[in-house]
């Protein structure tokens, strides 16, 4: 076979592998779009981000931004969060975002259940209110699963809130061991997983990444 005749044969071999990688991506397209085409309806997004890894309170926040950059009304309601200053706070306060934070810390510092108690629910009623809120387009409610977890906060409480928002309104919940009754109301659900984290590393939690 001369040198002409095996560039030719491998011309043809990488035109069939084009062919065969375009029928296969016409394929995915066309079940792309059967699946645009099928959802329709629009509504109010229960999203619970869950699980142990790190990442489900930056992409709560991370969709508050998206939320405000479509000139949406977004509101977020912090849980079981310290005192030091929130990056995301100081941004999204300043582009409207309304905040309402339990700010006692995490429970294994105040080692104060009745303290801890009193503070997740004067945080929930402001999150109760703003579910009420039909000019609310998203609401973040930040590491709710703990009150729900420690027993702060009522189970059928929060349910009810949920179930009885307005129509349009989305939700994002986030924080680990999510309450199954809770996942079974959600729309979305995704569970973050550790495979390494730097703390475990001994490095510090750091401003402007971790917090």
């Amino acid at each position: 076979m001369t040198d002409e005749q095996t560039q030719q044969q491998e011309l043809q071999q990488q035109e069939r592998k084009a062919e065969r990688h375009k029928a296969r991506q016409q394929k995915v397209k066309a079940g792309v779009d059967a699946k645009i085409a099928a959802a329709q309806e629009e509504k109010g997004i229960l999203l619970v981000l869950t699980g142990n890894g790190k990442g489900k309170s930056t992409a709560g926040f991370g969709t508050v931004a998206r939320a405000v950059g479509h000139g949406k009304k977004a509101a977020v309601v912090q849980f079981i969060k310290g005192t030091w200053e929130c990056g995301e706070r100081t941004l999204l306060e300043g582009a409207g975002v309304e905040f309402h934070v339990m700010g006692t810390g995490f429970t294994w510092e105040t080692q104060d259940k009745a303290k801890d108690t009193a503070a997740a629910e004067a945080a929930w009623a402001a999150a109760e209110s703003l579910l009420k809120d039909p000019s609310v387009d998203l609401l973040l409610l930040d590491e709710l699963t703990y009150m729900v977890s420690y027993h702060y906060l009522e189970l059928a409480r929060v349910l009810t809130a949920l179930r009885n928002r307005p129509p349009m309104q989305h939700v994002v919940v986030t924080g680990r061991a999510c309450h199954r009754d809770i996942i079974e109301l959600a729309d979305t659900v995704s569970e973050v997983q550790p495979i390494k984290h730097a703390f475990e590393a001994g490095i510090k939690a750091q401003p402007g990444f971790d917090y």
